[in-house]
């Protein structure tokens, strides 16, 4: 969990931290944080997709939020079982179905 931690957090916050600051331009007299720097990103980027610039930040948000979910999902479904005893033991063993068990 730690290594999931370092490599997904790591870049996401990476990201959102260069965004935040030069989107804001506060600089810190580093040229990579400034708004000159943030605009021209993205024009590139734009350029290089073929989309208008200001399209980019919310597209890019949306696939972190995807990313996030699908990772996270895989991680539940890995850890089931730990999940499924957590669960039973904070809120009791469920009632016995009458659907077959489903």
């Amino acid at each position: 969990m730690k290594w999931l931690m370092i490599f997904w957090g790591g870049p996401v916050l990476l990201l959102t931290g260069w965004y935040g600051l030069s989107y804001h331009d506060m600089s810190f007299g580093i040229f990579m944080l400034t708004r000159e720097a943030h605009d021209l990103v993205f024009r590139v980027y734009g350029r290089v997709l073929g989309i208008p610039p200001e399209t980019i930040p919310p597209l890019v948000a949306r696939a972190m939020v995807v990313d996030t979910f699908v990772l996270f999902g895989l991680v539940a479904l890995r850890k089931r079982r730990q999940i499924i005893a957590w669960y039973r033991q904070r809120f009791g063993t469920p009632a016995a179905h009458t659907n077959g068990g489903f």
